[in-house]
Formats: structure tokens, C-alpha cells, sequence
């Protein structure tokens, strides 16, 4: 790993635990450092993320130079006997990763003397894995071990794939959208992998008619149960009036059922109601004082899309910059975040900045323009979305107090 002016890319590990610690009726075993997991809950609990219990077995030298995985089996051991949790998941640290201790062997090892505790070991603990592939791989291994054989449920269902604890406002995002897809289309919300779910939600997901994947790295995950429960699947966030009407029709069409035209058009006229009196004066703002008239965007990739998308369309702004906080989702249209990106960005003074917490006070911008992380304030599942008609308002008045905050 190199070094870092500031939060350094994270690694497959914390992407492993971003999907896991909403996850409730289990518990995370690290092998691994003790101070790794003590900063670890304290951060995901800071973001929002409850549920699953995290331990970690500490590790010495002896350990390391020896290969002794016995505290692990002591931890297995205390985690079920004790605690009485019977999911337990086996996550790596980046030292038994270098020196090469298989979870895999080691899981089927303890099998055994375990025969009521399921062991899950997980591997994207090393460097060579990063936090968005660390996710796909997580979401896609949950899929694959929890889910149940059963019908669909009697009255249509759905489940959301993708809000996990690295999304900026994640729980705020999932409720928005399930709401709508209740509303619009008369749907259950049976499960969200994996904000707020459980073991027991998890294994329900096989009863679904349709699957709403709100980030890329969980169309793996979606694939997979198409192939094994024929269950079709959407990858979109909704952003946005338009984006949101687009999302709902699509949805509706995959579903193959009419949707609520009554309740999408009073969602539609309650949201306009509001945006229309700041659409004419950030609209008139941004017309006026061109230098202004940018919008800097900083985060997930399928996050600073759809509120670019928005942003143009519905305020006109001219000039949208993007950058994603992974490498691997760069392209033509959206720049990596590296650490120059950010010293660069930081010292424009120009249009409008939304990102991390991180990048804003490095900007000395307010912090109500964040929509990623890392953050260091803390969060709850109450805040107003991104996403969707709430969401849409959100972000118009986001703006336009900034607007004021410029002007």
C-alpha cells in the first residue's frame, strides 16, 4: 500500500464488513489485530450501521510466526456457546492474509466441532482486493448461502441489493425507494441486503417477484438469482423528477403490471410544488454568474451520475464534473478521485462542490453539500435521501442554500 495525503482507498476487508454489520442475528470474527475491529465498529457505528455483532481474536507473534490459528477456535467457540449467535462469518486481516492462513480449510476444520453454528469464511481481506470488489464479492456470497428454496410470496414482493454502510445516507435512500416501489406498484418489501436485514430476511429473498440493485456491485449478486429463482431484476438508482418517473416505469414494465398512475402523479406534484420556486431563482443564479454555473461531483460512480443527470436537467447547469472513488469505474466521462484530484479540486473556488466529508473541509466548504463518505460526524436513519421525489427536493434545497451561501 502506498502512501496517502489523505483517506486512503479501502481495502476488500472493510467492503466485506461495510456488507456485513447491518446484518443482524450474526457476528463478524476477525482474524486478525484487535485495535483493526475496535476502529472498525466505532466507524460503522458512526455511519449508521447496527445488527451484526463484531469480534476479533487479537493475534501475537507467535501466532504469525507459527501459523496458530487456536485463538480463532476460541473465539468461534465463545461467539456460540456464549453469545448464542449461530451465523458466524470468518474475516481475514491483511497480516494472516500475507502470511497465507486459509479460512476456507480452517472453516471446514471447525465445522465439525461446531455442527449448530454455520461458519462463512470470507477472503477479500488482502491489498489486492478493493473495497467495491470486496462488496461484489460479499453481496454475491450472501446470495449464494442464505437465500431458501420456497415460492413467491402471495402478494407481489420485492427486495433491494446494494445499501450498504459506504453509501452516504444508505438507510435514508433504501426507505425512499422502497416506498415508492410500495406505492407505485402495491409491492411487499420483503428484504434490503444489507442495511437493517437479518439472517432470517436474508433467507426469504428466493420469494421475491422483482430485485432492485442500487449499486453495480451488486448485479452479480442479482444475476445469480435470476439463475437460480428466475427473479428479474433492475439496476438503477433513481435520481431526480425525470429520474425517478424513468425509474418507476421501468420497474413497472419489468414487473408487467400497470403502475399506480394516482400516486406517482401526487408524489410528482407535492415534489414540484417545492423545487418550482428554487428552479426559477438558482436557474436565474446560474445564468447570471457564469463562473458559477458548475457543479463538482465526488463519490460512488452511480451516485455522482444521477445527481449530475439531475442537475442539468432540472437547474441547468452548464458544466458538470465527476470523479468516482474507485479506479476500476473510471472511464471517459468520470475521473478517478485520486489524491491530486482532490488537492485540485479543494482549491477551486468555483461553482458548487458535493463529495465527502473529507473533501468538503478541505474545500472549507459547508457540510450539508455531502454525499459520500468518509465521514466523521454521526449519522442515523432519519436524514432526508439523495434518492428519489424526497430526494429530488433535498437536493434542490442544497443548492439553493449554497447558492445564498455564494451569493
Amino acid at each position: 500500500m502506498g502512501l496517502y495525503k489523505t483517506a486512503p482507498p479501502l481495502s476488500g476487508r472493510m467492503g466485506a464488513l461495510w456488507c456485513l454489520s447491518g446484518i443482524a442475528q450474526s457476528a463478524v470474527v476477525e482474524f486478525g489485530c484487535m485495535g483493526h475491529m475496535a476502529y472498525g465498529r466505532t466507524f460503522l457505528h458512526r455511519m449508521g450501521s447496527f445488527g451484526g455483532k463484531l469480534y476479533s481474536t487479537h493475534i501475537g507473534e507467535t501466532d504469525i510466526a507459527m501459523g496458530d490459528t487456536s485463538r480463532l477456535t476460541c473465539a468461534v467457540e465463545w461467539v456460540s456457546e456464549t453469545q448464542g449467535i449461530k451465523t458466524i462469518f470468518l474475516l481475514p486481516s491483511s497480516v494472516p492474509e500475507v502470511i497465507g492462513i486459509d479460512l476456507k480449510a480452517l472453516a471446514q476444520e471447525l465445522s465439525p466441532q461446531f455442527p449448530d453454528t454455520r461458519l462463512i469464511p470470507l477472503t477479500a481481506g488482502g491489498f489486492d482486493v478493493c473495497g467495491h470488489k470486496g462488496v461484489e464479492l460479499t453481496l454475491l456470497e450472501l446470495c449464494k448461502t442464505f437465500p431458501k428454496e420456497m415460492p413467491l410470496s402471495e402478494q407481489p414482493s420485492f427486495n433491494i441489493i446494494g445499501s450498504c454502510a459506504d453509501m452516504f445516507r444508505f438507510h435514508a435512500d433504501a426507505a425512499e425507494i422502497a416506498r415508492l416501489a410500495s406505492g407505485a406498484l402495491g409491492m411487499e418489501h420483503l428484504c434490503t441486503m444489507t442495511s437493517g436485514t437479518s439472517i432470517s430476511k436474508l433467507e426469504t429473498m428466493g420469494a421475491a417477484h422483482l430485485n432492485f440493485v442500487i449499486r453495480r456491485e451488486g448485479e452479480a449478486a442479482a444475476k445469480y438469482l435470476k439463475e437460480r429463482f428466475g427473479t428479474p431484476y433492475l439496476m438503477a438508482r433513481p435520481y431526480g423528477i425525470q429520474g425517478t418517473l424513468d425509474w418507476l416505469e421501468a420497474a413497472a414494465s419489468l414487473w408487467g403490471r400497470p403502475a399506480d398512475k394516482a400516486f406517482i402523479r401526487q408524489e410528482k406534484e407535492n415534489a414540484m410544488e417545492q423545487i418550482a420556486p428554487i428552479q426559477a431563482v438558482l436557474g436565474r443564479f446560474l445564468r447570471v454568474h457564469r463562473e458559477e454555473n458548475r457543479l463538482i461531483l465526488a463519490g460512488h460512480a452511480d451516485v455522482v451520475q444521477g445527481i449530475g443527470e439531475y442537475g442539468k436537467e432540472c437547474f441547468g447547469f452548464t458544466t458538470t464534473d465527476c470523479y468516482c472513488d474507485c479506479p476500476h469505474m473510471a472511464g471517459p466521462h468520470m475521473a478517478y478521485l485520486d489524491d491530486d484530484a482532490k488537492e485540485r479540486i479543494s482549491n477551486d473556488s468555483r461553482g458548487i462542490l458535493m463529495g465527502s466529508g473529507e473533501l468538503l473541509r478541505m474545500a472549507k466548504r459547508d457540510q450539508s453539500l455531502q454525499i459520500a463518505t468518509p465521514d466523521d460526524i454521526w449519522r442515523h436513519s432519519y436524514e432526508p435521501p439523495l434518492a428519489g421525489f424526497r430526494g429530488a427536493v433535498n437536493l434542490a434545497a442544497v443548492w439553493a442554500n449554497e447558492m445564498m451561501r455564494i451569493h
